[in-house]
């Protein structure tokens, strides 16, 4: 794992300067902490931070071909490298490195700009093609790895975070008012949208091309997954599949040559892939945990029977509220806003995992591949209700008065009237993104300050889900769920959390989930047997019955998620008064405070149910404090130096040891 940067100037004379390159790297330090590589041509410049997992004498980047035409620097892993590598030489290509990166090369030697079709892995790389005098950028099919870049009329600059690109010199840096509206819509900044104006994401599963004649290319979009269930195969064979097809990826992942452990939640996911790692490990692998005092957010006692079961070496911690003093830093390592407040689990047990392994696997996508969220059984039995009730009846009844019921966020979600009568009257892809939002409309309007919220100019942030959605067969709802989670909220808040979590701490995470074999074999398995007779992600637990305790394959859904209501009503209060509610805060540039404030007040007396929201607000409010500077260039703005902790051979830890 690694983090690259670059810049590419349309006037192809024009030298990228060195202290700008290495200023860029050393922002994405923690990214690759093992060395840094260089690459000074024309016209372009390219920086390398490693974190040295395969070949570790040999693999420094940027790594080129056999006469030093085309270069590359990857941030990822390429499982399938052995067998590419074995095809590419039969062609004549010769191999200086024993890594998986050097084959990049010599495959776009042979396949040019659909290399990324034959590569089996996490990936977001940048390839520079001296005899064409061009730039190519990829990002591996599902967004486990991340790529931005800012484009204006004389200069192309990347990065694996944003903060290696703002470390460039002149580069504007002005708040884009639809992306803070889609982070508190969403609790991220979706699709290829990022918070600044001119600034992007390459999409996954996209390639872009950048040359001098061809200065604003779109990106192109080499892989989708695609919904086509096979109605002949029964459950036990879709069982078997799956677990042949899980055990394969887990083995791919568990390329290395360094020690590998893994994340273990003590949910479904982690334990299978654990499961299938002890398996094919030649010693007890090492297992990390993470929990809290509140038990009804904890899974250790899940976690811990997985792990006797198979033997491994587990270690866990426990989350106590002085955790949240990890907000300020990961406003830093987060880039842009971001809500999920399971990035303080991850980001600790990230930490605690670094200090023993370099790799972890873990289980992500395994819900989004196989049905697992608890929101889809809720959303089918809406979509089966909506589907009795006449269109006029939804439109003119149900929808008006959804708006006028009171809301009960207290109560569980089959009793919340309100949005099961404002979901009934809505479109189905418009019902789940109702379902997803955090802060839906009109709540939303009143939080914003009125000139940001007169900016926007009709902006629908729930417009990209919605259109996921749709691509889905009409009479497969829950294709349409997953359609739309794989798309959006996978690789912008679950992947992204990880990513950056991870990362910090220089910690490599593969999830094997989301092998994209892996997705198009979920793909092909009808709908019914991922929900079934009301059990979520049905065929997968299935697969593993015999492997795993009864405990942990049947128990119902838990999130990773922190006790966020309680400590706002507790140890966070003094925290959010004085980081929203100051006057002196820049929040209040953005938000209407008065609003802000009886939300809070609301919740602090209990007659509200609004901790994500507030939580989304705080977050923010760290992020513009580091960040945002009205009216100045990133050379005036830049956001701090990092954690004073990060690369100490002790890092401070927010908590405790079980």
């Amino acid at each position: 794992m690694c983090g690259i940067a670059g810049v590419f100037y349309r006037d192809r004379n024009r030298r990228v300067e060195p202290s700008s390159l290495k200023a860029m790297g050393d922002r994405l330090a923690h990214r690759g902490p093992d060395g840094e590589g260089f690459l000074d041509a024309p016209g372009t410049g390219l920086v390398h931070r490693r974190l040295a997992i395969i070949d570790l004498n040999t693999g420094d980047q940027p790594i080129g071909n056999e006469d030093g035409s085309i270069q590359v620097m990857c941030n990822g892993e390429i499982y399938n490298y052995l067998s590419l590598r074995k095809e590419l030489e039969g062609r004549g290509h010769r191999f200086r490195t024993q890594g998986d990166i050097e084959m990049i090369v010599h495959l776009y030697e042979e396949m040019g700009d659909r290399l990324c079709e034959r590569l089996r892995g996490m990936f977001a790389f940048a390839l520079w093609d001296r005899r064409q005098d061009r730039l190519l950028l990829a990002r591996d099919r599902v967004g486990i790895k991340p790529l931005y870049y800012f484009r204006d009329g004389e200069k192309f600059v990347f990065g694996s975070e944003l903060k290696a690109i703002l470390a460039h010199n002149d580069i504007p840096c002005e708040l884009d008012s639809c992306a803070l509206e889609d982070f508190l819509t969403f609790g991220m900044v979706s699709g290829t949208r990022a918070i600044f104006k001119g600034f992007a994401k390459l999409a996954p599963a996209h390639v872009l091309t950048i040359h001098a004649n061809d200065w604003h290319a779109a990106p192109r979009r080499y892989w989708r997954l695609v919904f086509q269930p096979d109605p002949v195969a029964t459950a036990a064979q879709w069982q078997e599949a799956i677990e042949a097809k899980v055990e394969e990826a887990v083995r791919l992942h568990l390329l290395a040559d360094v020690p590998v452990g893994a994340f273990l939640s003590g949910g479904v996911d982690s334990s299978a892939v654990v499961a299938c790692a002890a398996g094919g490990a030649n010693e007890p692998i090492q297992t990390f945990s993470i929990g809290f005092h509140e038990e009804a957010f904890s899974e250790l006692p899940f976690a811990r029977q997985t792990a006797k079961r198979f033997g491994t070496v587990h270690r866990e911690e426990i989350v106590t509220p002085d955790a949240v003093r990890l907000i300020e830093d990961l406003s830093y390592f987060y880039d842009e806003p971001f809500a999920d407040a399971s990035a303080i689990p991850t980001f600790l047990v990230s930490q605690m995992a670094s200090r023993h392994v370099k790799v972890v696997l873990s289980g992500d996508g395994g819900d989004e591949a196989f049905g697992g969220y608890s929101r889809y059984g809720h959303d089918l039995r809406e979509a089966a209700l909506r589907s009795f009730l006449p269109s006029w009846l939804r439109r003119g009844l149900l929808g008006p008065l959804g708006r006028i019921w009171p809301k009960a966020d207290f109560l569980p979600r089959p009793l919340r009237a309100k949005t099961l009568l404002t979901n009934l009257s809505l479109p189905p892809a418009a019902a789940y993104a109702n379902t997803l939002s955090w802060c839906r409309m009109p709540l939303r309007r009143r939080l914003l300050s009125p000139d940001l919220f007169g900016s926007l100019n009709g902006h629908q942030p729930e417009a990209a889900l919605c259109e996921a959605f749709d691509r889905a067969d009409p009479g497969d709802p829950l294709a349409g769920m997953i359609t739309a989670d794989t798309e959006l909220i996978l690789p912008d808040d679950f992947l992204v959390k990880v990513d950056r979590a991870s990362m910090a701490n220089g910690l490599e995470v593969r999830p094997p989930l989301l092998d994209h074999e892996v997705l198009e074999l979920a793909a092909r398995i009808p709908s019914k047997w991922k929900v079934h007779e009301r059990q979520t992600k049905w065929i997968f637990k299935k697969a593993f019955e015999r492997r795993l305790p009864s405990d942990v394959l049947w128990r119902p859904k838990q999130g990773f998620e922190i006790p966020i209501d309680a400590w706002l009503r507790g140890p966070l209060k003094p925290v959010f008064e004085s980081a929203v509610l100051d006057s002196k805060s820049r929040v209040q540039t953005v938000l209407n405070s008065v609003e802000v404030d009886k939300l809070f007040r609301r919740h602090l007396s209990g007659t509200g149910h609004h901790g994500q929201i507030l939580w989304s607000l705080l977050m923010l409010a760290a992020w513009l404090e580091r960040f945002h500077r009205p009216n100045r260039n990133t050379s005036d703005v830049y956001y701090g130096s990092p954690p004073s902790y990060l690369h100490k051979t002790n890092p401070r830890v927010e908590c405790q040891p079980k």
